[in-house]
């Protein structure tokens, strides 16, 4: 199974955005310069994009609601700092990777080793091979073969395919090189493919 086929599930799950213009400078300006509207009006364009990385990558409505409130909240106090020497959605993005890292930190404090494969298994199991492949259901097992990936394997899969990233980007988001990117990026490929092959032969048959 190549990466191609990883790439098509994705689209199908996710719909298109049309925000790849904005911000411009001067919303951001305004935003440093404590202007409200103009941050919410960045708020509400990059709610959906961040609660849904934030989603896919914890698989819980409310952990992916509360990450996301934790990014904007640190980004309004943060924006200030944004100096346009990148492009705005790798400095946003390398924001919501690390709440994301740190909620999957936290989280881990309170749990058994082992706790969040017993719930994924358990999520898993519940689908029937029998069932018909929707496409809600497709999108459904994806998500649950992203969640088994690691942390840091996760986010290179959501980075490239939820956002389309490329290899530097996500190098920058991650503060890591493309080359770690691109490792991260084929063993997640791998993993993925063996988890999703069962799913590969019930859309073939």
């Amino acid at each position: 199974m190549g990466s191609g086929w990883i790439r098509l599930v994705s689209r199908r799950m996710m719909k298109s955005d049309d925000a790849e213009d904005f911000p411009d400078v001067k919303v951001i300006r305004a935003c440093q310069e404590g202007d409200r509207d103009a941050f919410r009006l960045l708020f509400e364009t990059y709610r959906d994009r961040t609660y849904t990385i934030a989603y896919h990558f914890c698989s819980d409505e409310a952990m992916a609601s509360d990450i996301t409130q934790q990014v904007f909240l640190k980004l309004f106090d943060s924006i200030r700092q944004f100096r346009f020497n990148s492009e705005f959605t790798t400095w946003l993005y390398r924001l919501v990777a690390n709440v994301c890292m740190d909620e999957h930190r936290r989280k881990r404090r309170f749990l058994p080793w082992d706790e969040d494969s017993r719930q994924t298994i358990a999520s898993r199991s519940v689908v029937s091979i029998e069932d018909r492949v929707g496409r809600r259901e497709l999108g459904a097992r994806v998500r649950e073969a992203v969640a088994t990936l690691s942390p840091k394997l996760r986010l290179v899969i959501l980075l490239k395919y939820f956002e389309d990233f490329s290899y530097d980007e996500m190098a920058a988001v991650l503060d890591c090189s493309p080359g770690t990117v691109a490792s991260r990026l084929n063993r997640g490929h791998q993993q993925l493919a063996r988890t999703l092959a069962h799913l590969r032969e019930e859309l073939q048959s």
